[in-house]
């Protein structure tokens, strides 16, 4: 039993481990969120909101 848990924590430690610790660029990590963030905006009722958000900076940034 014992080397049954130890090949598996062995197997995961091996999966999660060997990837380096680098950070995510900015794009990607957007790319990944923003689909997910209108989703819930549809769903629960909030798109009216993200849309005065947006324009509110869009106008602070000046386009």
């Amino acid at each position: 039993m014992a080397d049954i848990a130890e090949r598996t924590a062995h197997q995961v430690q091996g999966a999660l481990g060997d990837r380096p610790s680098a950070t995510r660029h900015p794009l990607v990590a957007a790319a990944m969120v923003l689909p997910l963030a209108a989703l819930l905006a549809v769903v629960f009722g909030g798109w009216d909101a993200v849309v005065t958000q947006a324009s509110s900076v869009a106008g602070l940034l000046g386009h």
